[in-house]
């Protein structure tokens, strides 16, 4: 498929673009700053600022599916507006490049960890998480009143860290998956595995979904 990647010099946009390439997938990367990729084989970079629905419509124009994980990066002190201002701009973009299929990832401060309660609610979420948690919780109920795309909108375990590639988790809808008593966590490379079986056989087309061990 061809597949436009934001975020893919991330933390989690790395991870997919891995998996991406490994299976064959031709990727066209947006950035700001093309010179943070290196040459790979299957790999166009494109010069785009995410914060404008027009670049991202004309850069993403053509793909089969847009797979952003946008992120301005946790220390950054306007993460919530930035967060909602790219995650707007990428909606936008990518309804007037008349692409249907795109998956976003947010957070998982969303999924609920008891009856009407979401985790960035409770008196012992992070601080320093706080505002992209808010952040991501407000792109997703803008984009659940979204009809026009077919999209996911993808929440990661609660424990998301660097690990190996198993290819082997469990999927839940919007609530925290527990290991006994404590959140559930996952490695960087199988929640791209999710993202990217997603992308090739759709299951949550106009809906959340988290993933875990």
């Amino acid at each position: 498929m061809k597949i436009a990647l934001i975020g893919g010099t991330g933390f989690v946009g790395s991870a997919v673009l891995e998996e991406l390439l490994q299976r064959g997938h031709q990727v066209s990367a947006l950035a700001r700053n093309p010179g943070k990729y290196a040459a790979r084989d299957g790999l166009r970079v494109v010069a785009a600022d995410v914060l404008d629905a027009a670049q991202v419509a004309q850069a993403v124009e053509g793909q089969d599916a847009v797979i952003s994980a946008y992120n301005p990066g946790w220390k950054e002190p306007k993460i919530y507006d930035l967060f909602l201002q790219g995650t707007t701009a990428i909606v936008e973009g990518v309804k007037r490049s008349r692409v249907k299929r795109l998956l976003v990832v947010g957070g998982a401060g969303s999924l609920f960890v008891a009856p009407g309660v979401q985790g960035v609610d409770t008196p012992h979420f992070p601080a320093e998480w706080k505002q992209g948690a808010l952040a991501a919780r407000d792109a997703l109920t803008a984009i659940r009143n979204e009809s026009t795309l077919d999209w996911t909108f993808l929440s990661p375990a609660v424990m998301l860290a660097p690990g190996a590639r198993t290819g082997k988790f469990r999927i839940g809808g919007d609530d925290v998956l527990m290991d006994g008593d404590k959140p559930a966590g996952i490695s960087v490379a199988d929640l791209a595995v999710a993202i990217v079986d997603e992308i090739e056989t759709p299951r949550h087309v106009k809906r959340r979904f988290t993933v875990a061990y």
